[in-house]
């Protein structure tokens, strides 16, 4: 079953669904980075194999994703309608989500030759990943 996933995007389709509105902040233009987890995994791997203690590594598979995407997909795929709300609505994801937080890996994919594989944040959703 797909509907019980973890982690800050299932937080978010449930808070949606709360809400009655897929959310984004302002005009939804605003990035998350992304990784899948099983890039995630591999990069976790990469690094106890090759990278030198106490290097900082970034797990980012795409640099950053647009808020409002990510609501229209959830829209699309909930039947919830894509609104703008008011940051205070959203608790702990006002901020996250009100924040423009691009982030890259290119030194990480450097230092330990990672390319993440995995499907974007966008497949996923559109695949029902975290809202079925």
């Amino acid at each position: 079953m797909r509907g019980d996933r973890n982690g800050l995007i299932a937080a978010l389709v449930g808070l949606d669904r709360q809400l009655g509105t897929a959310a984004y902040v302002g005009d939804g233009q605003n990035r998350w980075p992304a990784v899948h987890i099983s890039d995630a995994g591999h990069l976790f791997f990469l690094a106890l194999e090759k990278a030198p203690a106490g290097a900082v590594l970034h797990a980012v598979g795409e640099e950053g994703v647009r808020m409002r995407d990510v609501a229209e997909v959830i829209s699309s795929k909930t039947g919830l309608p894509a609104a703008a709300v008011d940051p205070e609505q959203l608790g702990v994801f006002g901020a996250l989500l009100g924040g423009d937080q691009p982030a890259t890996s290119t030194a990480t994919r450097a230092l330990v030759g990672w390319e993440p594989t995995g499907p974007t944040l966008l497949e996923d959703l559109e695949a029902g990943y975290y809202t079925s």
